[in-house]
């Protein structure tokens, strides 16, 4: 009978890698369009959870920091077939995406290309655009009041008075306490849906624990050290911690961690995310670009792995207590300040270093509006925007 059960769990585990394949493969578009792509692969075709279970999974993603198209892969991955299938779920669906930007980063270093050239400019032209889209898209459903729009205001004043990694953390702890106090009530009633996972409580106590302990003592421990590694992982760690809004807020808090430094340029740091809009899959994948830039393919590992060890540790750590927590009034309210704040931190984000960087010319002006048209307008996919960007970029940088 073991062998039976081992032999059914192989299975199950292999069902989860492929079918997450298909969409590490094909799933273009940002985190929205994943869930979608999610919905009708796993509740439309597989039937592998019904509608409440799905939006009780995405619920729950959305209220932790991360990832949320990644920690739902990784929800459905641990529903399906365990903890194995947790792994294999965000492996087959991190790996194509985190293979093409390594290999672009390999390809930039390899050609000689200068960073400043026509083509890889274009890339930051285009990143202009994409993330403006985002900030309009984020604005229209987590400020639709003027409460809401003030504090995202004042978060990105407060991005622009520090603008450093602790900068990020004060408007997202601001935007928290603020929405504790000011934006109680209103919160839509939780569901009777039940989560179609069982983790045992002092699993996800360890979990959490284990979170807490790396975010506190990874720094003390990096500093004591003085290994670059360490450092790095310390970094990444931290920014897949404290990233609410997905992967565009990702942008701010990287640029903070790796260009200061020196481990990364500017330039560089723009193309890789430019480059980032035209593969499929998560967006934080751009964390294995920063890291084979930094030092090639075993860095590039280390600093996927430590960007996304947060979502795996927190998702298993608050799926035994999400039924009660999600129904707390207060923690609804917390949610909706937290927000708020991520359209801020956006804000901020896109002057400085998105347009400051990509716009630096007229024609740069009207390439941008013409991306954002694209997208915006005529529902262009990303890929194809970033890759016409970067043909105009080039063909702007002969004529001029």
């Amino acid at each position: 009978m073991s062998a039976i059960h081992r032999s059914d769990s192989a299975r199950c585990v292999a069902e989860v890698f492929f079918a997450f394949l298909k969409l590490g493969l094909t799933s273009f578009g940002g985190p929205v369009a994943h869930l979608g792509y999610f919905r009708q692969e796993f509740v439309e075709r597989r039937k592998w959870l019904d509608e409440a279970a799905y939006a009780d999974v995405v619920a729950l993603c959305q209220f932790l920091p991360g990832p949320a198209s990644s920690q739902v892969g990784i929800a459905i991955g641990l529903s399906r077939a365990g903890f194995a299938g947790a792994l294999a779920a965000w492996t087959a669906f991190t790996l194509p995406s985190a293979l093409a930007l390594v290999l672009f980063a390999y390809g930039i270093s390899a050609s000689g290309v200068p960073l400043d050239s026509g083509w890889l400019h274009g890339l930051k032209v285009a990143a202009v655009a994409v993330v403006a889209l985002a900030i309009l898209g984020m604005a229209r459903t987590l400020t639709p009041d003027r409460q809401r729009v003030a504090l995202a205001i004042v978060a990105t004043l407060i991005a622009f008075a520090v603008p450093s990694s602790l900068g990020q953390i004060a408007a997202i702890i601001f935007g928290g306490v603020a929405g504790a106090l000011l934006l109680r009530g209103g919160g839509s009633p939780a569901g009777e849906a039940h989560l179609p996972l069982t983790v045992n409580r002092s699993v996800g106590t360890v979990c959490l624990a284990l979170f807490a302990g790396l975010l506190v003592g990874l720094p003390l421990l990096a500093a004591a050290s003085h290994s670059q590694d360490l450092a790095l992982f310390d970094k990444f760690f931290r920014t897949g911690a404290l990233v609410f809004g997905g992967g565009h807020v990702v942008l701010p808090l990287l640029q903070a961690e790796v260009v200061p430094p020196g481990w990364v340029s500017n330039d560089a740091f723009l193309a890789g995310y430019g480059a980032a809009q035209a593969v499929p899959g998560p967006l934080f994948t751009f964390a294995a670009y920063l890291g084979a830039v930094i030092g090639g393919a075993g860095t590039a590992v280390l600093c996927l792995a430590a960007i996304f060890l947060p979502s795996f540790l927190l998702v298993i750590g608050v799926l035994p207590f999400w039924q009660e927590l999600r129904r707390l009034p207060i923690a609804q309210s917390m949610l909706r300040g937290v927000n708020a704040s991520v359209v801020g931190l956006l804000l901020a984000a896109f002057y400085d270093p998105v347009w400051t960087s990509g716009i630096c010319s007229k024609g740069d002006f009207a390439l941008a509006a013409a991306d954002f048209a694209l997208l915006y307008l005529w529902k262009a996919p990303p890929w194809l925007v970033v890759v016409l960007s970067a043909v105009a970029g080039q063909a702007l940088a002969t004529l001029a």
